[in-house]
Protein backbone atom coordinates (compact mmCIF):
# COMPACT_ATOMS: atom_id res chain seq x y z
CA UNK A 1 0.00 0.00 0.00
CA UNK A 2 1.20 3.94 -0.54
CA UNK A 3 0.18 6.86 0.40
CA UNK A 4 -0.71 9.57 -1.78
CA UNK A 5 3.01 10.79 -1.70
CA UNK A 6 4.28 7.09 -3.29
CA UNK A 7 5.69 6.16 -0.57
CA UNK A 8 4.66 2.87 1.44
CA UNK A 9 2.67 2.40 4.09
CA UNK A 10 4.89 0.82 6.87
CA UNK A 11 2.89 -0.15 9.92
CA UNK A 12 0.25 -2.45 9.32
CA UNK A 13 -0.93 -2.70 12.74
CA UNK A 14 -1.99 0.83 13.10
CA UNK A 15 -5.13 0.14 10.32
CA UNK A 16 -7.84 -0.08 12.17
CA UNK A 17 -11.11 -0.85 10.05
CA UNK A 18 -14.76 -0.50 10.40
CA UNK A 19 -15.94 -2.76 8.57
CA UNK A 20 -16.01 -5.84 11.51
CA UNK A 21 -17.94 -3.44 13.95
CA UNK A 22 -20.18 -2.37 11.23
CA UNK A 23 -21.08 -5.94 10.13
CA UNK A 24 -21.89 -6.77 14.31
CA UNK A 25 -23.71 -3.60 14.85
CA UNK A 26 -25.81 -4.53 11.24
CA UNK A 27 -26.52 -7.88 12.21
CA UNK A 28 -27.83 -6.85 16.10
CA UNK A 29 -30.24 -4.54 14.48
CA UNK A 30 -31.64 -6.91 12.31
CA UNK A 31 -31.90 -9.64 14.83
CA UNK A 32 -33.46 -7.01 16.75
CA UNK A 33 -36.12 -6.12 14.27
CA UNK A 34 -37.08 -9.80 13.04
CA UNK A 35 -37.90 -10.72 17.31
CA UNK A 36 -39.76 -7.40 17.18
CA UNK A 37 -41.78 -8.16 14.09
CA UNK A 38 -42.28 -11.98 15.52
CA UNK A 39 -43.33 -10.30 18.92
CA UNK A 40 -45.93 -8.61 16.52
CA UNK A 41 -46.89 -11.18 14.73
CA UNK A 42 -47.64 -13.50 17.78
CA UNK A 43 -49.78 -10.76 19.54
CA UNK A 44 -51.64 -10.07 15.98
CA UNK A 45 -52.55 -13.79 15.55
CA UNK A 46 -53.64 -14.35 19.56
CA UNK A 47 -55.76 -10.89 18.81
CA UNK A 48 -57.78 -12.56 16.08
CA UNK A 49 -58.24 -15.76 17.98
CA UNK A 50 -59.93 -13.30 20.76
CA UNK A 51 -61.91 -11.73 18.24
CA UNK A 52 -63.17 -14.99 16.71
CA UNK A 53 -64.28 -16.29 20.01
CA UNK A 54 -65.71 -13.19 21.32
CA UNK A 55 -67.97 -13.08 18.09
CA UNK A 56 -68.93 -16.75 18.44
CA UNK A 57 -69.91 -15.80 21.74
CA UNK A 58 -71.95 -12.99 21.22
CA UNK A 59 -73.99 -15.32 18.54
CA UNK A 60 -74.57 -17.79 21.26
CA UNK A 61 -75.91 -15.41 23.66
CA UNK A 62 -78.05 -13.90 21.05
CA UNK A 63 -79.31 -17.19 19.64
CA UNK A 64 -80.10 -18.12 23.34
CA UNK A 65 -81.99 -15.38 24.10
CA UNK A 66 -84.26 -16.02 20.65
CA UNK A 67 -84.96 -19.17 21.80
CA UNK A 68 -85.94 -18.38 25.20
CA UNK A 69 -88.53 -15.63 23.68
CA UNK A 70 -89.50 -18.47 21.08
CA UNK A 71 -90.57 -20.86 24.15
CA UNK A 72 -92.02 -18.10 25.73
CA UNK A 73 -94.58 -16.56 22.61
CA UNK A 74 -94.42 -19.81 20.61
CA UNK A 75 -94.04 -22.72 22.48
CA UNK A 76 -96.34 -21.68 25.57
CA UNK A 77 -93.68 -22.54 28.08
CA UNK A 78 -93.75 -20.65 31.54
CA UNK A 79 -91.11 -18.03 32.11
CA UNK A 80 -88.98 -19.48 35.10
CA UNK A 81 -86.34 -18.06 36.83
CA UNK A 82 -84.39 -20.99 37.04
CA UNK A 83 -81.21 -21.07 35.04
CA UNK A 84 -81.79 -23.28 31.80
CA UNK A 85 -78.17 -24.10 30.51
CA UNK A 86 -78.43 -24.90 26.36
CA UNK A 87 -75.49 -26.87 25.08
CA UNK A 88 -75.03 -25.81 20.89
CA UNK A 89 -72.72 -28.99 21.00
CA UNK A 90 -75.36 -31.55 21.84
CA UNK A 91 -77.00 -32.12 18.36
CA UNK A 92 -73.43 -31.73 16.70
CA UNK A 93 -74.66 -30.18 13.74
CA UNK A 94 -74.32 -26.73 14.37
CA UNK A 95 -70.50 -26.46 13.59
CA UNK A 96 -70.50 -22.71 13.94
CA UNK A 97 -70.92 -22.82 18.08
CA UNK A 98 -69.10 -25.89 18.95
CA UNK A 99 -67.80 -25.82 22.50
CA UNK A 100 -70.42 -22.94 23.24
CA UNK A 101 -73.04 -22.93 26.24
CA UNK A 102 -75.68 -20.35 26.90
CA UNK A 103 -77.28 -20.56 30.27
CA UNK A 104 -81.23 -18.93 29.83
CA UNK A 105 -83.52 -17.07 32.20
CA UNK A 106 -86.65 -15.17 32.04
CA UNK A 107 -88.56 -13.14 34.77
CA UNK A 108 -91.66 -11.94 34.94
CA UNK A 109 -93.19 -8.84 36.21
CA UNK A 110 -96.67 -7.56 35.91
CA UNK A 111 -97.62 -3.70 35.67
CA UNK A 112 -101.31 -2.48 34.88
CA UNK A 113 -102.03 -5.85 33.66
CA UNK A 114 -99.61 -6.32 31.52
CA UNK A 115 -96.84 -9.18 31.56
CA UNK A 116 -93.32 -7.91 31.38
CA UNK A 117 -90.29 -10.22 30.27
CA UNK A 118 -87.10 -9.74 31.07
CA UNK A 119 -85.08 -12.66 29.14
CA UNK A 120 -80.97 -12.92 30.48
CA UNK A 121 -79.20 -15.18 28.53
CA UNK A 122 -75.55 -15.59 29.36
CA UNK A 123 -73.04 -17.62 27.11
CA UNK A 124 -69.62 -18.81 27.31
CA UNK A 125 -66.99 -20.45 24.32
CA UNK A 126 -63.62 -21.27 23.64
CA UNK A 127 -60.98 -22.58 26.80
CA UNK A 128 -58.40 -21.32 28.40
CA UNK A 129 -56.72 -18.05 26.90
CA UNK A 130 -59.29 -17.79 23.91
CA UNK A 131 -61.89 -17.96 26.16
CA UNK A 132 -65.29 -15.27 26.09
CA UNK A 133 -68.40 -14.53 27.80
CA UNK A 134 -71.20 -12.20 26.65
CA UNK A 135 -74.33 -11.67 28.52
CA UNK A 136 -77.68 -10.03 26.81
CA UNK A 137 -80.70 -9.06 28.23
CA UNK A 138 -83.81 -9.18 26.19
CA UNK A 139 -86.83 -7.21 27.36
CA UNK A 140 -90.70 -8.34 26.00
CA UNK A 141 -94.42 -8.17 26.97
CA UNK A 142 -97.63 -9.29 26.08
Amino acid sequence: MYLKSGKPFKNHSKQKGIGLPATVFLIVILALIIVAMSDLTEHSSLGVGQDYESMRTFYAAESGAQIALNRLFVGGQACSATKVDLDFDASGDKPGLNNCVATLSCTQNSIAGINYYTFLSEASCGTGFEQAQRTIQVRAHD
